[in-house]
């Protein structure tokens, strides 16, 4: 056998090798990375789960009658007032029915038109 015959053999085979290792050790770091991620994913998920549940939690009925049970700050008004919106061929207006009984100073510096509700106890 001829030694250039011989040198091409092993330069073949020693560049597949070589080709041959980096193939796998890019397999394995591939699946590291891989497996970082999966585990971020399976991380962010899970907080993405309590977040959810901490919304859920927080804007139920039962949790939002409680908390305005609990503060001290939170009262009914005293007055009320009905306001009626009336149909016209110019679109919605709200009907004057209390201005007649309004007195001159009250319409100037409109005291006492803030929207306030009343609860309905059946």
């Amino acid at each position: 056998m001829k030694l250039t015959k011989f040198f091409s053999v092993v330069v073949f085979v020693t560049s597949f090798s070589v080709l041959y290792v980096y193939q796998q050790s890019e397999i394995f770091r591939l699946a590291y990375l891989g497996q970082k991620k999966q585990t971020i994913y399976t991380e962010l998920m899970d907080q993405n789960t309590a977040l959810r549940y901490n919304i859920n939690k927080s804007s139920s009925l039962v949790n939002i009658g409680t908390s305005l049970n609990s503060s001290d700050d939170f009262q009914m008004p005293d007055h009320y007032r009905f306001v009626k919106v009336v149909a016209s061929s110019g679109g919605l207006k709200i009907s004057n029915q209390g201005s007649a009984s309004e007195g001159l100073f009250a319409r100037i510096f409109s005291l006492n038109r803030e929207a306030q509700a009343k609860t309905v106890n059946p």
